[in-house]
């Protein structure tokens, strides 16, 4: 199969241009125009006939929806060893926002034991979006029933100059702070996050339809004002 062949069969040139107005860190002339859905119902099949090994190889791949196909065959494969082992050779290669978080991989749910520890690792990263992804991972699979107080301190950790480090931050605080509010609530009200990081976090929560009306006041209440030399 001659997988680029098939993403210009579903080519929509419009998608495309709209999907280049997301990601701007991607040049325009790599995106084909494929919809999420039709990029999802391929890596399926692919998966599934088993011809996906040797275009996981193919790296770097030339195309944006490429690399959106990439990752969501490795969100198929079912052994955790070989489906971390191919995040790991993936994730050098991904330069955007969207190919960071289309990556899902089902077998995670099976492995938390493990996983907690390569999250670490990911979200140790000064690589952007193997930050991003292990941060991802770490709201993905650790605010619900697997959560512990001590894995907050994981994102709280993290310091960069980078856009996309940062609004994954907040979003992974927001997140938390509807999900475990009494854990999560001192980072903010001890100022644990840099500005930026801090005052988004409040934004994204207080959109939140899952933040009360009196907690989203609070909130309000501790915005942080940058501090000008």
């Amino acid at each position: 199969m001659n997988i680029q062949k098939e993403l210009f069969k579903l080519q929509n040139k419009k998608y495309a241009e709209f999907q280049a107005k997301l990601t701007p860190t991607v040049a325009r002339e790599k995106f084909i125009g494929v919809r999420v859905p039709d990029v999802r119902k391929l890596a399926k099949a692919i998966y599934k006939d088993g011809a996906y090994e040797d275009f996981l190889k193919q790296l770097p791949h030339e195309y944006y929806d490429e690399d959106m196909l990439h990752g969501l065959i490795l969100s198929e494969i079912k052994g955790y060893e070989v489906c971390v082992a191919a995040v790991d050779e993936f994730l050098p290669y991904v330069n955007n926002w969207a190919v960071c978080d289309i990556m899902s991989p089902k077998v995670f749910r099976k492995h938390k034991t493990e996983l907690i520890e390569k999250i670490k690792e990911w979200a140790a990263s000064k690589e952007t979006y193997t930050c991003r992804f292990g941060m991802e991972m770490l709201m993905s699979h650790f605010l619900d029933e697997d959560f512990k107080a001590e894995y907050l301190k994981i994102p709280a950790s993290v310091r960069s100059e980078e856009y996309y480090v940062n609004m994954m931050t907040a979003w992974f605080f927001a997140t938390a702070l509807a999900k475990q509010w009494d854990a999560t609530i001192p980072y903010i009200e001890n100022n644990k996050l840099d500005v930026w990081t801090h005052n988004k976090t409040i934004q994204k929560a207080r959109e939140s339809y899952r933040i009360t009306d009196e907690q989203k006041e609070y909130l309000k209440s501790l915005k942080r004002k940058w501090l000008i030399n």
